[in-house]
């Protein structure tokens, strides 16, 4: 029996809300940046990212910025610099940039096609990163993919977080900074209150928006923290293992499409007309 398309799916469900990866371009990065640039060509546009692959790695990460969608900047670099370290730990880093930055939805979807691709890369399950608006869309992200095993939210704002109540059992980190005029450090405190245990807060004295007054000691609870999440994951047989063979494609079938479909439209997140709203992608 043929693979079913992405064009095929279209026709079934017009009103589909879905991304498919048709094509993969790597090559070198800037003279400025580590790793290696990734170029995920999707029916919905171009997703940028960096991926900092690791030796024989068997989990991974994924690292989102704020609502302009460049990834890097907080905490003086936190993520270029931790991809690399974590690396030891055989965790690779993909550092994603949104198509369309500032929409919810839209940024969701660029994270389901980077765990599609990092599980392509045999680097599951994952830890999703994100800072400011990044946050909320990790934490959505993160409520709907069975290959998510937790969240880290750093700066977090509360707008379009409330998926937050829905990610147990994964853990959610709630960081954020006294001292942050653009976010208030309440917003932090709030999504902690909406999320159900496992859960923890980290609340820095006179640290600003961007974390750069505490990047030490952030660096050092992400260091601990996430591959211990991942490490937890795997012994509790949390997440999938790789599926050699099989596209990536057959990941997104039956009532999962619905779940993701109604957790989306529940929260507002989908303004096309209503209808099964799919989140499927394509083989690599």
């Amino acid at each position: 029996m043929p693979e079913p398309s992405h064009r095929q799916l279209s026709q079934e469900h017009p009103q589909a809300f879905a991304i498919g990866i048709h094509d993969v371009h790597t090559g070198p990065s800037h003279a400025d940046e580590l790793g290696e640039s990734v170029l995920l060509r999707t029916d919905w546009g171009d997703i940028q990212a960096i991926l900092h692959q690791a030796p024989e790695a068997q989990r991974g990460v994924i690292w989102v910025g704020g609502a302009r969608g460049r990834c890097g900047k907080p905490s003086q670099g936190a993520s270029a610099r931790l991809a690399a370290v974590l690396r030891r730990d055989r965790l690779a880093s993909l550092r994603l940039r949104y198509r369309h930055p500032n929409v919810v939805p839209e940024c969701v979807l660029d994270i389901m096609a980077g765990i599609a691709y990092l599980t392509h890369c045999r680097a599951q399950p994952v830890v999703l990163v994100g800072h400011s608006f990044g946050g909320a869309v990790v934490m959505t992200a993160g409520a709907l993919h069975e290959h998510v095993a937790g969240v880290v939210a750093f700066a977090p704002q509360t707008s379009g977080a409330t998926l937050a109540r829905k990610l147990a059992p994964r853990p959610l980190l709630v960081v954020h900074g006294k001292a942050d005029t653009r976010l208030l450090y309440s917003c932090g405190v709030q999504i902690y209150h909406w999320a159900q245990e496992p859960k923890q807060l980290v609340l820095y004295e006179g640290a600003e928006h961007r974390l750069d007054e505490c990047a030490d000691a952030l660096d050092q609870l992400f260091i601990q923290r996430i591959p211990a999440t991942l490490c937890s994951a795997a012994c509790m047989g949390g997440g999938c293992g790789p599926v050699h063979g099989v596209p990536l494609l057959h990941r997104w079938t039956g009532s999962r499409k619905v779940s993701v479909s109604m957790a989306l439209e529940e929260e507002g997140y989908v303004d096309r007309p209503r209808g099964v709203c799919t989140l499927y992608v394509c083989r690599v």
